[in-house]
């Protein structure tokens, strides 16, 4: 009786919970147990029947895509309308029976195309677009400069005066000019419109006027031929250090290799003067000249070759550095309205 008095008290004590965990009856732990073994078998048995499923529905692979070769070379389209009428007349002048189908590429019409020459009965051996002029949007005419060899010619120089004999064909390289008519289609392609057309040679411009006084050689009196002196040896023959003739914040490189072993300015001409000369040393500091140089330039075999420089010189610490290495002569200010009237 004393044991089971102390059951009762201790199920009074604790109703159900002791020390923070439930105390469930048997019962529900048995129903519990039963669900879980339930669920396990389920997903054993519906494990493969999924595993069925997902590859049944899995979406199918996609075909990797296929680039589709360009009937237009990439070269011509990079190069615009006058590097694609140079690759169009090369493989014209090249071309011969039977082979006109590598006219494809420039000329959509290549199939209707008859060729009488034989293949490689000549080549161009240089070409150059001399003149591009736009007929509308999208179409120009570009005048395309060939130096023509025959075949089996391996002489390159121009065909001397008065030709070959009458009849015979010329044995040396010969310049001759070809006229293509370019036309940008969808997406900028470009293609030929029809053959090219042999032309005459293109006029030649007139000298523009420059901006520049009389040339003249390179006064003693006058500090900048000192700077220019040692900047073309640095320059050109690898003589000295450049940075020293430049001026603060002017980069540039020396040609390099030195394609020259001897470097003399021969003569100089300033704009607004025909005395070079003319201002010395004592200009402020930030005075600008803009020279037009010529130099006499020899190679190591002793051939001498003319160059021209369009130099800014500025004034630093009572001296003259060069401050740039222009890209073209100053224009007179007649010749730059002819140019803008020319290009309206």
């Amino acid at each position: 009786m004393r044991r089971r008095t102390e059951d009762v008290e201790l199920q009074d004590v604790l109703p159900g919970e002791a020390g923070g965990w439930a105390l469930g009856s048997l019962g529900a732990a048995a129903n519990a147990v039963t669900v879980l073994r339930r669920t396990t078998w389920t997903l054993i048995v519906a494990g493969p029947v999924l595993t069925v499923w997902v590859l049944v529905s899995r979406p199918a692979p996609v075909a990797p895509v296929v680039a589709v070769r360009q009937e237009q070379p990439a070269v011509g389209q990079s190069a615009g309308p006058g590097g694609f009428a140079e690759l169009f007349v090369s493989a014209y002048l090249a071309a011969g029976e039977g082979t006109e189908d590598s006219l494809a590429p420039f000329l959509p019409t290549a199939r209707d195309v008859t060729l009488r020459a034989a293949p490689g009965a000549q080549r161009a051996q240089e070409l150059a677009a001399v003149k591009v002029r736009e007929v509308s949007g999208g179409y120009w005419s570009v005048t395309v400069a060939a130096r023509v060899v025959p075949h089996g010619a391996t002489d390159t120089k121009a065909k001397p005066e008065g030709g070959s004999e009458a009849g015979s064909a010329p044995s040396r390289a010969v310049l001759r000019y070809f006229q293509v008519a370019v036309r940008s289609g969808a997406g900028g392609a470009l293609s030929a419109a029809a053959l090219p057309a042999e032309v005459a040679a293109p006029v030649s411009g007139e000298a523009p006027a420059l901006a520049y006084g009389q040339s003249v050689p390179v006064p003693a009196a006058d500090p900048a031929g000192q700077t220019l002196a040692g900047f073309f040896a640095a320059y050109l023959a690898g003589s000295g250090q450049l940075d020293r003739y430049l001026s603060p914040g002017t980069t540039l490189s020396a040609v390099s290799p030195a394609p020259y072993s001897r470097v003399e300015v021969a003569q100089v001409a300033e704009t607004g003067t025909n005395d070079p000369g003319a201002q010395q040393s004592t200009s402020a500091d930030g005075a600008r000249r803009e020279l037009l140089v010529q130099v006499a330039a020899t190679d190591a075999a002793g051939q001498e070759r003319p160059l021209v420089y369009a130099i800014a010189i500025t004034a630093r610490d009572g001296r003259w550095e060069i401050g740039s290495v222009e890209g073209a002569p100053v224009l007179s200010k007649s010749s730059a309205r002819a140019d803008e009237k020319e290009a309206q």
